[in-house]
């Protein structure tokens, strides 16, 4: 729940993500698309796909041209909006025409084309146009696999034949793909998988026919009204039963893999081939997710093995957390005699080399510190890279250790530049594109060589345009509070500061499990929501990670929230701004606002209704109101089932404390907002109108959770809330 420039030609390239043995994936900016060598990356450039040599900016090949992915009897070539390439460069698979399905465009058209032959070719042209998704070539090349109104289809190039694996989808028994939680909590949206013979597909098979549907309205969009119904588990509602099941590629009955306990209670996130062919890998977590499980299950007869078990008090991260917000892929180490696993089980988020019957495990990440994510694999010379910061929980830096445990934690990361690193490692870690920002550094980057770290050319060096601003009016600091807990915050001094006046502050909060707010990074002080320059205007800015931040601080940080969200959090909050009020007097204690989004927006309304002697003003976007409305993954992950804690979720929630509302108030919903259902919304007024509560509401019509569609609807949103903010907590010294 929360709300490139790369290669050096001059010119400015955009990248797309691609996974050689996974598949397409949505376009997201900030990935790399590299050889399944390591030696070279794709990239699309005037609606021609070329591979690039980074050790030569020279060095570029055409592999499709503008003419070639133009279908006949067109004038214009396919947008590219993603792509996969076979092995041998000979086929391209082209994803195109692409439509949105909730927050990612993941729904289109998808082409074929046969460098060979030059015949660019449709998949699934029988099929409803802009409903395929997650096609995939086979790793032999020779087939396409995809999902279509939920049903798993494969097409042989060469002959165009078509064969459904499955033909029981519909609406809530979804094939191959997942439903609205899975895809939200636990990043799952492709969900099935080529075997590398080509001889199969494992996929996921989601029944949601019991779980009930939230029924939105959508009044704008024609004259009568209509429900768009959305399969949503609330807290407290059984999970929507999920099973996995693996299909011959040329059709046939599904073998579906006996993986004990009660589909309806526990979570299957991840599921991957091993290497023999003959096997599934799986991830199985309980109702509460604070059990995991791996299971080795045989295709040939469906049985399966749990083969590593891990237990946590409150809950335990799956790979999302650990390994940039992607589910897919395993990282199988020694010819899959082994795999990367990360836990906190020892109280800090670390790496160990687990071996695949899970019977034998080394810790490769030793000492008192977190791992933010795992980077890249280099077995050649027995490493592998992750992200790190043991000094400084705000910034970020590229260590690697040894795969046999033998090693200690190397920096690789120039020590020199403070601030936050990150990467994009090519297979087997030679080259990478590396990108530097602190709080005084805009994003600049640079193509390096691995472990050396040094520039590809010296021209690239990013030494060479590391472009400084001094940024005077932010500063990081340390704040610890009554409670003894001490937390990192950074804050902006308005222009022409007086210290002999008092000035308003305004409070940038999140405070869930899902995000921090406080990085090391040049974006750190900027407030979209404001038009203009807060300093400017003659605002102090201000923001804390609290506990239950998925900072770097270690389990027992983060953790601490468990069944606590709406209260420890919002106490740091409020006492971090206490204390703050404390020792800088300059602090105006008559204006002083909050503002936030999603899990910020319930933080938000909870300083506002908790702390009514501290906070005066809030602005709350999209804000969970009562958190028995959310899903059930992600609220039932850190507050537990509601039939045990009911009571935590009433103690938590923001409609518990409305009636003690003094300040000013400005709540703003979307109607069709999926996520954090709009009903928050007329809950939270109806407890306001019933304690006769004064504030301001803003509904936006069908707008979704980042309420952003429709013309005019991102600077209506800025200018409301700047207006609100320079009336109710006016700025400048007093």
């Amino acid at each position: 729940m929360q709300y490139g420039a790369y290669l050096k030609r001059s010119i400015i390239i955009i990248y797309f993500i691609c996974t050689a043995s996974a598949g397409l994936t949505q376009f997201k900016a900030g990935k790399v698309n590299w050889t399944a060598d390591g030696t070279g990356l794709y990239e699309i450039q005037d609606n021609m796909l070329l591979r690039v040599n980074p050790l030569s900016t020279q060095q570029v090949t055409v592999l499709a041209t503008a003419a070639q992915l133009t279908p006949r009897g067109k004038d214009k070539p396919l947008t590219i909006s993603d792509f996969e390439i076979s092995p041998d460069e000979n086929t391209l698979l082209i994803f195109t025409n692409t439509a949105k399905v909730w927050r990612y465009n993941t729904k289109g058209d998808y082409w074929v084309l046969n460098k060979g032959t030059e015949e660019l070719k449709q998949i699934g042209k029988d099929k409803p146009g802009q409903s395929l998704m997650y096609a995939k070539l086979s790793p032999d090349g020779s087939k396409v696999a995809y999902v279509s109104e939920q049903n798993i289809y494969v097409e042989n190039i060469a002959s165009g034949k078509t064969t459904a694996l499955t033909t029981d989808g519909s609406r809530q028994l979804i094939n191959g793909t997942f439903d609205w939680v899975y895809e939200e909590e636990f990043g799952c949206r492709d969900g099935f998988r080529w075997s590398s013979d080509s001889k199969n597909i494992a996929y996921w098979q989601v029944d949601a026919r019991g779980t009930r549907d939230y029924l939105m309205l959508n009044t704008t969009d024609s004259i009568y009204s209509f429900v768009v119904p959305v399969e949503y588990p609330k807290v407290g509602e059984s999970p929507s039963s999920v099973r996995i099941g693996v299909v011959s590629a040329a059709g046939g009955n599904t073998r579906w893999m006996n993986i004990p306990g009660d589909a309806k209670q526990h979570y299957l996130p991840r599921m991957e081939w091993t290497a023999n062919n003959q096997s599934l890998i799986v991830q199985q977590l309980n109702r509460k997710q604070n059990e995991s499980k791996l299971y080795v299950c045989d295709i040939s007869d469906a049985a399966a093995k749990n083969i590593y078990t891990e237990t946590d008090k409150a809950w335990i991260d799956i790979k999302s957390r650990w390994n940039d917000d992607d589910p897919r892929g395993w990282e199988w180490i020694n010819n899959g005699a082994a795999f990367l696993w990360v836990s906190e089980k020892d109280g800090w988020r670390h790496i160990y080399h687990v071996s695949s019957n899970g019977k034998k495990e080394i810790l490769l990440t030793k000492g008192n510190y977190d791992i933010e994510t795992i980077s890249a694999i280099d077995e050649k010379n027995n490493y592998v890279y992750f992200i790190a910061s043991p000094e400084s929980a705000i910034q970020r830096y590229l260590y690697r250790t040894a795969l046999d445990g033998k090693g200690k934690p190397e920096l690789v990361s120039p020590g020199s530049l403070k601030g936050t690193h990150s990467y994009e490692i090519s297979p087997g870690a030679r080259l990478a594109l590396h990108i530097f920002t602190n709080r005084n550094t805009p994003s600049v980057s640079e193509w390096i060589k691995l472990p050396e770290h040094t520039p590809l050319q010296n021209d690239q060096s990013m030494a060479n345009r590391i472009k400084t601003v001094e940024r005077k009016n932010l500063e990081f600091f340390t704040i610890t509070t009554e409670d003894n807990v001490t937390m990192d915050g950074w804050i902006t001094t308005p222009e022409n500061f007086d210290s002999s006046k008092k000035y308003p502050v305004v409070l940038y909060v999140y405070g869930e499990p899902a995000n921090t707010t406080v990085e090391d990074k040049f974006s750190t002080g900027g407030n979209r929501l404001f038009n203009g320059d807060m300093a400017k205007s003659g605002y102090f800015y201000v923001s804390f990670n609290n506990r239950g931040t998925p900072t770097l601080k270690g389990s027992a940080w983060r953790k601490s929230i468990y069944r606590d969200i709406g209260g420890i959090n919002i106490r740091d909050q409020a006492m971090a701004m206490k204390k703050l009020l404390q020792q800088r007097p300059y602090l105006d204690t008559a204006r002083v606002a909050s503002w936030g989004w999603s899990g910020g927006g319930s933080s938000t309304l909870n300083l506002l209704f908790q702390y009514p002697g501290i906070f005066k003003t809030g602005i709350a976007v999209a804000a969970v109101a009562n958190q028995l409305t959310y899903d059930n993954i992600y609220q039932e992950r850190y507050m537990g089932p509601p039939q045990e804690t009911r009571a935590d979720y009433i103690k938590g929630s923001p409609v518990t404390y409305a009636k003690n509302l003094r300040g000013n108030l400005l709540y703003i919903h979307g109607t069709g907002d999926d996520n954090v259902h709009y009903q928050n919304a007329e809950m939270l007024l109806n407890e306001l109108i019933k304690y006769n509560k004064q504030f301001q509401f803003m509904s936006y019509p069908n707008r979704t959770h980042g309420i952003s569609e429709g013309e005019g609807t991102t600077q209506h949103l800025r200018t409301l809330c700047t207006d609100y903010l320079l009336k109710y907590c006016p700025p400048g010294g007093r």
